[in-house]
C-alpha cells in the first residue's frame, strides 16, 4: 500500500488549479518576507539583551510553507535587504552583508530549510518534533553567527557576543514556534470534519 507523501501546511490549504496556486505562493513569499522585516524591527526587552521576533517569524514561515516556499521567502527578503530595503534589523543595503550580522543572515536560511524540509516530512504536526528541529535550526543560527564574529571580531568575542546572550529568548522563540503550526493543524482538521 502506497503513502501518500506529506506537505506542508500551505501546499494542503493551496488551490488546486496551477495559476492560482503558483499566484498563492507568490503572495505568501511577498508576505513572508515583509513578516520577517517587521519581526526584526520588533524589540521585546529580555536580559541580557532584547530580542526581535525574527528568527520567531522564520521557523513559523519554514514550518508553515514547507522548504521550498521557506527558502524562496528567504531569498526573497535577503534580495529587499540587498537593494537597500530597511528590512534587516538595523537597516538594509549590501554594507550589511559584511557587517556583524552576516552570520545569522546565513543560518536563517540553513534554519529555515531545515524546518521546511522537517514540515515537507509531516513533522510539522508534533509541536515536540518540530521543537527539536527549530533547536537545530537555533543551533545552526547561533553557530553560524557566532563563527562569524569570531572571524571579523576574534574569536574570543564569538561566545560572549554571538552566542550567550540569545540562548534563552533562541529557545523560548524555538518552542513558540514549534506551537503555532501544529495548531493550526488542529483547527485546519476541524473544519475538515
Amino acid at each position: 500500500m502506497a503513502t501518500v507523501p506529506a506537505r506542508s501546511f500551505v501546499q494542503s490549504l493551496a488551490p488546486e488549479g496551477a495559476a492560482a496556486r503558483y499566484a498563492t505562493y507568490g503572495a505568501l513569499v511577498l508576505f513572508g518576507s515583509m513578516l520577517i522585516a517587521v519581526a526584526g524591527k520588533v524589540t521585546v526587552p529580555f536580559w541580557p539583551v532584547p530580542a526581535t521576533l525574527q528568527t520567531l517569524a522564520i521557523f513559523v514561515i519554514a514550518a508553515a510553507f514547507g522548504r521550498k516556499l521557506a527558502l524562496a521567502t528567504l531569498a526573497a527578503y535577503m534580495v529587499e535587504g540587498a537593494a537597500g530595503l530597511p528590512v534587516f534589523t538595523n537597516g538594509g543595503g549590501l554594507a550589511y552583508f559584511a557587517g556583524p550580522t552576516t552570520g545569522y543572515l546565513a543560518g536563517f536560511v540553513v534554519a529555515a530549510g531545515l524546518t521546511g524540509w522537517a514540515a515537507d516530512r509531516g513533522l510539522d504536526r508534533n509541536a515536540f518534533k518540530l521543537f527539536a528541529v527549530n533547536l537545530a535550526g537555533t543551533a545552526i543560527i547561533l553557530l553560524l553567527g557566532a563563527a562569524w564574529i569570531a572571524m571579523v571580531f576574534g574569536p574570543e568575542k564569538a561566545l560572549a557576543w554571538g552566542v550567550g546572550p540569545f540562548i534563552a529568548t533562541d529557545v523560548i522563540k524555538a518552542a513558540l514556534a514549534a506551537a503555532v503550526v501544529p495548531a493550526g493543524w488542529q483547527i485546519a482538521n476541524l473544519f475538515r470534519r
